[in-house]
């Protein structure tokens, strides 16, 4: 009995490593495809400004073979990177995520139910892109997973224009802003920080971590 028990044991056990791997798989598939598309996406832009590689890698201040990675989908860019293109090409940034964009717009008005954002995977965080159905936003609302790991160093900061406001919705983050201390936000803390100065997201612990993220794109005032 005993040895049919162990046996059962170990077939379950078996039977969930599989599926752990399975469904492993199937989010690296998911996730090269979703960097598939974004470089397309980003190479169709470049193409219809009529930029060659190397006027956008002087246009965006990104090297040139880092363009040339995005669009091959060999990395996912991050979101700063994803600000500096949009307006090196001057379009909306939802144009980075959807082709089907129609180029006069009347609607200044839309919904996304739950789950259904346009998601985008980079580095460190894997975004889901609200509302991608407007264009020319002055604010980009995002549901943004935190992915956990090592104490930011200065050099993994970064900065761009405009400014951010983050809402924790699960999990614990710690937010880090030059010349000010890390600080440590939990569900339904709120922070709020001007873009220019470097800063950096990094998840605490293993449970999953979460925030809505809204960040401006162009200067409200233009």
């Amino acid at each position: 009995m005993a040895q049919m028990e162990k046996s059962s044991a170990d077939d379950a056990g078996t039977e969930t490593d599989a599926a752990t791997g399975a469904a492993g798989d199937d989010w690296e598939a998911e996730r090269m495809q979703l960097r598939s598309d974004l470089g397309s996406r980003m190479k169709a832009m470049r193409q219809a400004c009529g930029f060659t590689l190397e006027a956008a890698a002087q246009r965006t201040g990104l090297a040139l073979s880092t363009i040339h990675k995005i669009e091959n989908g060999r990395v996912s860019p991050s979101y700063e990177n994803l600000v500096r293109i949009a307006r090196a090409y001057d379009i909306g940034m939802e144009r980075l995520f959807s082709s089907d964009h129609e180029a006069h717009q009347t609607t200044r008005m839309t919904v996304t139910k739950a789950g259904e954002g346009r998601k985008v995977r980079s580095k460190n965080f894997e975004y889901e892109v609200l509302c991608n159905a407007l264009a020319e936003k002055k604010i980009i609302p995002l549901v943004t997973r935190v992915e956990k790991r090592a104490p930011l160093k200065p050099e993994e900061l970064e900065s761009h224009d405009g400014e951010e406001t983050l809402y924790v919705l699960s999990g614990r983050i710690e937010l880090v802003v030059e010349h000010y201390q890390p600080v440590t936000l939990g569900p339904g803390d709120c922070a709020y920080f001007d873009s220019t100065l470097k800063h950096g997201l990094r998840a605490l612990d293993d449970e999953e971590a979460r925030i809505f993220w809204a960040c401006t794109y162009i200067d409200v005032d233009k």
